[in-house]
């Protein structure tokens, strides 16, 4: 497992949007802006059920993130990796703390009645970074 560099791990506990990168059936990319921690060295990424992205996501599928700073565009993280571990175990937790860290707020305003939710952590392989 790559690790993340000590000089860029503010980027993982800051509010630094993700841009996950997945694969559609076809081979073809697809992205989306995520929410995301880490623990474990693992990154942890959050979404509900039916979502393109939790059809795209499944354990060993590769992905991508680009992480940018928010103070400075021209300083990011790119993580390069594979799904470890897909759960729903613990994933309205999980998208309770990522609400917390990002908009303040002690639950996820914008659950869905019915609505599933699934966490995936990524073990990363590769790490780059530039700043």
């Amino acid at each position: 497992m790559a690790e993340i560099p000590a000089a860029f791990r503010d980027l993982t506990e800051k509010k630094a949007f993700a841009n996950l990168a997945t694969l559609m059936p076809d081979g073809s990319p697809q992205v989306t802006p995520v929410w995301f921690d880490v623990a474990d060295g693992r990154v942890r990424v959050n979404t509900a059920k039916g979502r393109v992205k939790a059809r795209n996501l499944h354990d060993g599928s590769p992905v991508a993130l680009a992480i940018l700073d928010p103070d400075n565009p021209y300083r990011y993280m790119q993580i390069r990796g594979r799904v470890v571990r897909t759960t729903e175990q613990g994933a309205d937790a999980h998208i309770d703390a990522l609400a917390k860290k990002y908009l303040g707020k002690d639950k996820y305003p914008f659950r869905q009645p019915g609505e599933v939710r699934v966490m995936y952590e990524i073990e990363p392989a590769a790490v780059q970074t530039m700043s």
